[in-house]
């Protein structure tokens, strides 16, 4: 008889996309003329074309798999070198940040290396995760075990949850009490607010302090464009010793369908056994990778290079500034139908309050069906998230600007 792993029936609800993709289909099929009108402002996916320069790069990758010459089959697990150290060099070293080249590690998604991250880190850890929060961060740990059952409130055991409010600028703060693993996310998802300097030093010096693990989701870091802003965990002191990191391609090149991002561990980052040693964290990584992973494929791993040519970086630029572009305008948007809206300067997501005694389901129906525009319920991303909805900016110009136009036409 096989047995199932019982903390996936721990899980309260289905994962917050699925349910609004049901929802959606639900109101199309019942309004056939109302369908071709809906704008999809929910899923954080990006709608722009590749970069002229990933292009190229695609084709004369699949050229190279034409020739037997210059074909490729297995590929290093952790990444082809030439792409670690374009990594390691631009996005850190250039910027002053030491990281080594073998300190990259290339994968398939930040989402899922977020939820990998757990296959090298134990049970008993007392856990931190902000509310609200990317819903991966909670529900790959109830999948894991690492949590207690949900109460009625859908708050699971052995999870302390930080609180994000507009009393906080949606940032937390350290703990009174000590912490094993904290998850940050700057720039935010969903409240697309970014941390200050003094923010994350904040939390550096609580880790270092009681030897917690930081686990650092910098998906939307191109998304910064306040030049006091830190980009990266490890332009703090002493990141290196508390911090994994993770980054995407996804949002800063259009890779949502291509397929790459990359984790750094530091090499001497350290975490502790069940024997009360400390162990370094970098070689468990690399097994697990090596082990359980194939790699990314060549053809998409030069694509990711040719995001740091000139050409591409220049591109990069130009797609980041469209979709802050449509972030103000939806933010506008927002405020002209008399709501109070947070983030879009250095995030491409939009965070509304709802009006006074509207649940976020609530609005999400409302919009839907009278404005016919898909927004995401802050509810979806925990209870703090409760009064709020996420409007995404990945669009057309047009169509923000259409979703812009039809939310002051809302009676609430």
């Amino acid at each position: 008889m096989a047995h199932l792993n019982d903390n996936f029936f721990k899980l309260k609800a289905g994962y917050l996309f699925p349910e609004i993709g049901r929802r959606v289909k639900a109101f199309c099929e019942a309004n056939p003329t109302a369908a071709p009108r809906v704008i999809r402002c929910g899923i954080g996916d990006v709608t722009e074309a590749l970069p002229p320069a990933v292009i190229t790069a695609l084709h004369q990758a699949v050229d190279e798999m034409a020739a037997r010459a210059t074909f490729k089959g297995y590929g290093p697990e952790q990444g082809y070198d030439w792409l670690r150290q374009t990594i390691a060099e631009h996005d850190f070293r250039r910027r002053g940040i030491d990281i080594a080249d073998d300190e990259i590690f290339v994968s398939d998604g930040s989402k899922c290396d977020c939820g990998n991250i757990l296959d090298i880190l134990g049970a008993k850890n007392k856990l931190g995760i902000s509310d609200p929060v990317y819903p991966v961060y909670v529900d790959t740990n109830v999948m894991a075990g690492h949590t207690g059952e949900a109460n009625e409130a859908g708050r699971y055991g052995k999870i302390t949850y930080l609180p994000c409010t507009a009393a906080n600028g949606f940032m937390p703060a350290p703990p009174a009490k000590p912490l094993d693993v904290v998850y940050l996310c700057s720039p935010n998802n969903p409240t697309g607010a970014a941390a200050t300097r003094a923010q994350l030093e904040a939390w550096v010096q609580y880790a270092l302090a009681h030897k917690t693990l930081l686990l650092f989701d910098a998906a939307y870091e191109a998304y910064i464009t306040d030049p006091a802003l830190p980009h990266s965990i490890y332009e703090i002191p002493g990141a290196r010793d508390c911090a994994i990191e993770f980054r995407s391609f996804s949002k800063n090149g259009g890779f949502t369908g291509l397929r790459c991002a990359f984790t750094v561990v530091p090499q001497l980052l350290l975490a502790q056994t069940k024997s009360d040693e400390f162990k370094p964290l970098h070689p468990l990584w690399l097994r697990r990778s090596t082990t359980k992973f194939n790699g990314v494929s060549y053809i998409v791993q030069r694509a990711a290079a040719a995001l740091y040519s000139p050409e591409g970086q220049a591109q990069v630029r130009s797609l980041v500034a469209h979709y802050l572009g449509n972030a103000q305008v939806l933010r506008e948007g927002a405020k002209r139908a008399g709501l109070k809206a947070f983030g879009g300067v250095n995030a491409p997501y939009i965070w509304v309050r709802t009006p006074k005694g509207v649940t976020s389901w609530q609005a999400f129906d409302k919009i839907l069906q009278e404005a016919n525009v898909v927004i995401t319920p802050g509810s979806g991303f925990g209870s703090k998230g409760e009064g709020f909805f996420r409007i995404s900016a990945f669009n057309s110009r047009a169509n923000a600007e259409e979703v812009a136009r039809r939310l002051p036409e809302l009676k609430w």
